[in-house]
């Protein structure tokens, strides 16, 4: 292979890997110059004109002429005089001779190491731009193709057909692919293994959602509508707290659209997740009331990082949720934990709950004290869902612990 078509092969590669000009120039050069030190051992008094439009190399090699006797005659940048009249004879002592040194005479060995070291040196640049490239898109949503679907990971293909990786921790449980079809998903990090970039993605981020609004709802790609805080469990259920700096503008109408049209199609691409759109508001107790709806609180309560709120025995439920589901939610959407009492009747006379050490087991009643509960009235007050979630209690332990505790008040 002569240095036109190794240079223009180069080139061509190059390109339809988008790396730039210069670039592409400062690989040749290096690795033209490790093929002169392998040669002569130094390049300094060496130049190196590449012309990528033309294909074009010239290797010049730059020598002083020194008198034939001279003790620096075997110094890398000398030359003899005798030598250098060979390539022109009006040369004198003391000046400089330019001599181009043709690329075949490097040998067959030597340009196809050069051929090598040029598509690792490209492989590796293509390594950096692809890790440069989805670095700057984290967090950022795209629509890739579905290469692959293996056990634990599903790839895909980008327009560039850069392939990229979306873990099973990473789908939504009900999420079903196909070889061809596009899935959209966000850039949620990018890893090295080895030398080797992964890409992986995510369909399970909040941040898909609040990308998502931004897709279907022109107001909040506009920033008229801000969200102030997504929250999720994948497929199943999800609260959006949004906000309009326009009066004019109802965040949680535009949101959701005209008949729904607009969550609608939210909703479809998550497999169903049914989203909740809340109004933020800078009043806490209103923005916790909204985010446990549709419960309707009777009263709140704040104890330091906890929030604790009092329904009708009817509303414990709906508070709760599904699994638990609606008090997660609110819970990560406000930033604080959320603990749920029924309301009681106050006239009724409160008992200690070391009352009952006879009947209920004394690390039962330490387990109760650590989350704040040290009456029969408090306790009773608690949800089971709720006393399951914060206590290590098992839940026919906790059926077992009402029961005792119910007796005390019957008549």
């Amino acid at each position: 292979m002569d240095s036109k078509k190794l240079i223009e092969s180069f080139a061509e590669f190059a390109r339809a890997k988008n790396i730039d000009r210069p670039t592409v120039i400062r690989i040749l050069e290096d690795v033209f110059r490790a093929m002169i030190r392998k040669k002569f051992e130094m390049d300094d008094n060496f130049d190196i004109i590449i012309n990528l439009d033309e294909g074009d190399l010239q290797i010049w090699r730059f020598r002083e002429i020194v008198d034939d006797n001279s003790e620096d005659i075997w110094e890398h940048d000398k030359m003899s005089l005798s030598e250098a009249r060979k390539i022109e004879d009006d040369f004198e002592i003391g000046e400089e001779a330019a001599e181009e040194i043709e690329f075949i005479s490097f040998g067959r060995r030597a340009i196809m190491a050069a051929k090598q070291a040029l598509l690792q040196k490209v492989k590796d640049l293509e390594k950096d731009v692809l890790y440069k490239k989805y670095a700057e898109l984290i967090g950022e949503m795209i629509s890739a193709e579905v290469y692959q679907i293996l056990n634990r990971e599903v790839i895909l293909l980008d327009d560039e057909k850069n392939e990229l990786i979306l873990p099973n921790s990473e789908q939504i449980p009900k999420d079903r692919f196909k070889k061809g079809e596009y899935v959209r998903a966000i850039v949620h990090k990018v890893e090295l293994q080895g030398s080797i970039p992964r890409v992986i993605l995510s369909r399970t981020s909040p941040v898909l959602l609040e990308r998502l609004f931004e897709s279907e709802v022109p107001e909040v790609s506009e920033g008229l509508i801000t969200i102030k805080k997504a929250v999720r469990e994948p497929g199943a259920r999800a609260k959006v707290a949004v906000e309009s700096y326009d009066d004019r503008i109802d965040p949680v109408g535009a949101c959701v659209g005209m008949k729904g049209s607009r969550i609608h199609s939210i909703v479809r691409e998550l497999q169903g997740e049914n989203i909740d759109v809340i109004n933020y508001t800078g009043n806490l107790d209103l923005y916790i009331t909204r985010a446990l709806s549709p419960a309707k609180l009777s009263s709140i309560q704040h104890k330091g990082d906890r929030v604790a709120v009092y329904l009708k025995p009817e509303q414990v439920s709906l508070a709760i949720g599904r699994g638990g589901q609606n008090i997660k939610l609110a819970s990560r959407l406000i930033g604080k934990e959320i603990d749920v009492y029924r309301e009681l009747n106050d006239q009724e006379d409160d008992v200690s709950i070391e009352e009952f050490a006879d009947e209920v087991e004394s690390w039962i009643i330490d387990e109760l004290k650590k989350i704040g509960l040290d009456s029969a009235k408090s306790v009773l007050a608690v949800a089971k869902e709720d006393l399951e979630r914060r206590t290590d209690l098992e839940r026919e332990s906790i059926d077992a612990l009402y029961s005792v505790l119910s007796r005390e008040f019957e008549d």
